[in-house]
């Protein structure tokens, strides 16, 4: 036990060195990727950090700061209800964030189960579940969207319900994809000679080789959800006030103030813009990252 332990403490440091090593020749091979994962680590600190970063409360009115210019005290300057908009774009995140994760997880759940399920039971059971998402998909997404949350109302629950409905359609049609390359595999059908059962062989076999595709998905996804999440609350169908969210800002006062204050639409749209490159860039590097069919293409770092 006295020998193990200083080799222990020899072998942490090393580790340590591996992934540093590991991040910076990420950030050399992909300069926009590692751009957008120091985005996406900036709004994960906003979100969580919200209460110590916003020098004000996302709903309290300054007394004579109603639309001031961005300024040494106000950083992107107030709006029409004397509201500090650092403080709302910080707390904006904590929205976007909680959205975007808790969609694309209930999404991916669905969308997993959903593919790998018609691409390894095969047969009838996949023709009914294709005709299925045939039809899931061929709906206008802002028909479906608006229809689910006029029927479910607004908040926040509702709004991920809505929102996971119709990501997992698309996102299963992918996974199905890559489970039907992986069951063609020659170590599959070896599974199923020594009598593996089907569900040792989904969790040992078939989703550690689908990962990779469920990670890219899921990450491209954070992007499209935000965006969607910002386009709802915009149409006022999002999460009602007084909390604050970067596509209700847009709208309303943003809106109409906008030729008298252009900052209270400038700075939400911005956030808005940034999150969804940040989450876009990071998805297409680890895409090319971890999708071992683009290994050794010869395309240019991105």
């Amino acid at each position: 036990m006295a020998r193990a332990k200083p080799a222990l403490e020899h072998a942490r440091p090393a580790l340590a060195i591996r992934y540093v090593a590991a991040l910076g020749r990420f950030a050399r091979q992909k300069p926009l990727g590692a751009i957008g994962a120091v985005i996406v680590l900036g709004l994960l600190v906003m979100a969580t950090f919200a209460e110590g970063i916003a020098p004000h409360s996302y709903a309290v009115s300054i007394a004579g700061a109603r639309m001031k210019p961005p300024s040494a005290q106000f950083w992107m300057g107030t709006d029409n209800l004397s509201r500090d908009i650092w403080s709302r774009v910080v707390y904006g995140a904590r929205i976007s964030i909680t959205v975007g994760f808790a969609t694309v997880a209930l999404a991916t759940l669905v969308a997993t189960a959903v593919g790998v399920s018609s691409a390894y039971l095969g047969g009838a059971f996949d023709i009914v579940v294709q005709r299925v998402v045939d039809a899931w998909i061929s709906f206008p997404a802002l028909v479906v969207i608006l229809s689910l949350m006029a029927a479910l109302g607004p908040g926040l629950p509702n709004l991920i319900l809505a929102l996971s409905i119709l990501g997992a359609a698309g996102a299963s049609r992918v996974i199905r994809g890559a489970t039907l390359s992986v069951i063609a595999n020659p170590y599959v059908e070896g599974a199923r000679a020594i009598g593996a059962g089907h569900l040792r062989i989904v969790a040992l076999y078939v989703l550690p080789n689908v990962l990779a595709t469920i990670l890219i998905l899921a990450t491209i996804g954070l992007g499209q959800v935000i965006l969607a999440e910002s386009a709802l609350s915009f149409l006022g169908f999002g999460i009602p006030p007084p909390y604050p969210s970067w596509g209700a800002m847009l709208s309303g006062s943003g809106r109409s103030f906008m030729y008298y204050a252009p900052w209270m639409a400038l700075f939400p749209g911005a956030a808005i813009s940034l999150a969804v490159f940040g989450f876009n860039m990071l998805g297409d590097a680890l895409r090319d990252v971890l999708d071992p069919r683009l290994h050794g293409a010869g395309g240019a770092p991105r």
